[in-house]
């Protein structure tokens, strides 16, 4: 992503003025040179030293790193008190509009089952996915549900109120979204396919383009291109 990215902005006529990793991002605290915008798809043990950055610099954030806790969210919302700030477990328009789709699905089939897939390359390390869970967060906003990872063994009969959220790893799958509603003798799927990681980077260079307009605060993907 870190490379797709990269090249992207070259080719928005942006200038690059450093690239950072999981191995030096500490460096960005004290070293890194003030930008008008920073992109990070790193790893969410980044986190200190790219907010150490932002609160030096006061620097607009774009962030797509995913695997991260309540509270690593909470700190990274706190940044928009010194810069914009956006964090989106996906930065594909498509999977925006999926999610609130899947969203107004959840409020008019109440009484369907739900579960949710996610598929996703074998290199990916954390599971399930970032989307996969803001998909949950979609469809159960209050959180009245018990999420079952993944069924084995002699579970019994399926409760109500609980939505099974499945990770299938393999290949070089890109991502792929599933949203199923089961009700009696009928069932919808809402499904995202990304054949390409190059929708997360032009959604993610867009909202970077979007930001640098904006006052400091914590914005949604959808607050800034819907």
């Amino acid at each position: 992503m870190g490379t797709l990215i990269r090249a992207a902005l070259l080719d928005e006529g942006f200038e690059v003025r450093g690239t950072y990793d999981i191995d030096n991002a500490s460096e960005l605290a004290d070293a890194a040179p003030a930008a008008d915008v920073a992109l990070d798809f790193s790893n969410a043990a980044a986190l200190p030293g790219v907010a150490a950055y932002v609160r030096r610099t006061g620097t607009a954030l774009v962030s797509g790193t995913t695997g991260y806790t309540a509270d690593d969210l909470a700190a990274l919302e706190a940044l928009g008190s010194c810069a914009p700030v956006v964090w989106s477990s996906n930065y594909a328009l498509g999977v925006a509009v999926l999610r609130r789709l899947a969203a107004e699905a959840a409020a008019a089939l109440a009484d369907f089952d739900i579960e949710i897939v996610e598929t996703h390359h074998g290199k990916k390390a954390d599971a399930p996915s970032g989307t996969a869970k803001t998909l949950l967060a979609a469809v159960d906003p209050d959180g009245v549900h018990t999420v079952v990872p993944g069924r084995f063994g002699m579970v019994g009969a399926r409760a109500k109120r609980e939505i099974g959220v499945h990770a299938v790893r393999g290949g070089t799958v890109a991502g792929v979204h599933e949203v199923h509603f089961f009700g009696a003798d009928e069932e919808v799927v809402l499904t995202h396919r990304a054949t390409s990681r190059q929708i997360f980077v032009m959604g993610a260079v867009a909202a970077a383009k979007r930001l640098l307009g904006c006052a400091p605060g914590f914005y949604t993907f959808d607050e800034l291109m819907f």
